[in-house]
Formats: structure tokens, sequence, C-alpha cells
């Protein structure tokens, strides 16, 4: 069983998350949207964004979490970024937290991310930023247990959706952790 399956009753209790507005600010959703939360797990940050969309999806690899996304009653679909289960075209917004760098093949995940995203659509990626010492020492625990995560610099990030057919519009950064907004 994985780390994931065994945190999932927990995670949000462990993993708080109570202020949306940066993620809001940055969308910019509708509520006529479509939003998809990939890498999503218990849905505990779009739980907090679902009554500004139409309907908000997450894919997730972890049965464990996708089960607690669910609980609360959210549309969650066990799968991964490289290969979502969607037509071209399908969400108005994409939103990817934290997860970024759990993703195997990330050119190949950001190729599928970029085609289920519609044109004139936005995506928001949220990653630690790997240049502050403290998501170091997180990259580092996170290799310790065998997780096979790997973490960008933000520009690197971006040039994943660049190479991709998507444009970097946009990039925050706040207390080691930043934001990139792509449009397609």
């Amino acid at each position: 069983m994985d780390l994931f399956n065994l945190l999932a009753p927990f995670y949000d209790r462990i993993f708080h998350f109570t202020d949306p507005t940066q993620l809001l600010a940055l969308l910019q959703p509708d509520p006529d949207h479509r939003l998809l939360d990939v890498g999503g797990g218990t849905g505990r940050v779009t739980s907090e964004l679902a009554e500004h969309v139409a309907q908000v999806c997450i894919v997730d690899l972890s049965p464990g979490m996708l089960f607690q996304a669910r609980e609360k009653g959210l549309c969650a679909y066990q799968g991964v970024a490289e290969r979502l289960p969607f037509q071209d075209g399908t969400f108005d917004r994409i939103l990817i937290v934290d997860a970024f760098h759990h993703f195997r093949d990330w050119p190949e995940a950001a190729a599928e991310l970029v085609r289920v995203l519609r044109p004139g659509g936005r995506m928001v990626v949220e990653e630690p930023d790997i240049r502050n010492k403290a998501v170091k020492l997180i990259a580092l625990g996170e290799w310790l247990l065998l997780m096979r995560s790997r973490f960008f610099a933000p520009n690197d990030l971006a040039r994943f959706f660049q190479v991709a057919g998507g444009r970097a519009t946009r990039l925050e950064e706040h207390n080691g952790i930043y934001w990139v907004v792509i449009e397609r």
C-alpha cells in the first residue's frame, strides 16, 4: 500500500487548506466553468472552490484519497496525469496543487493537461519551489521515502507546458511556493 493510501483518512487534518483567495484570483473561475483538479487527492482544495464553478472533477492515482473525495460528494476518477480519461478541450479550468512533482513523465503530463484544457482555458500549477532550502529538505524526505518525486524551478516547469502548446502567462512566488498560470 502506498503512502497516500495510508495518509488518506488523516490527510485533510495534516495538510490544512483554508484560504482559496490566491487560487481564485489566478484561476478566475466562472459559474459555468468545468474545473479539473489533477492530483487532487481528497479534494481538500477543490471542495473550497466548488461553489465558484459548475462542476469539479478530481483525478488522482490513490484509491484511498479518492474515497475521501467521494465522501465529500466530489466527482473523482482514478488515473494519472499522463493519460487523462477526457476528450480534448473538456475543461475550462485545470488546477494542480502540490502534485506536479509526483507525476512520472512531466512532458507527457503537460501535453495531456494542455490537450484537455479548452482553447481560451486557464490552468494553475502550484508547486513548492526547489530553490528554497526548506523545500530541498522536503525533496530529500520524499527521496528517502522512495516517492520518486522531482521538483522543478518555476521556469523549468513552465517550459514543459510551453513545449506542449500552452502559454505561461503569469508567475507568482511567495514563501517557498510558486504558481504558474498556463493558458491555451
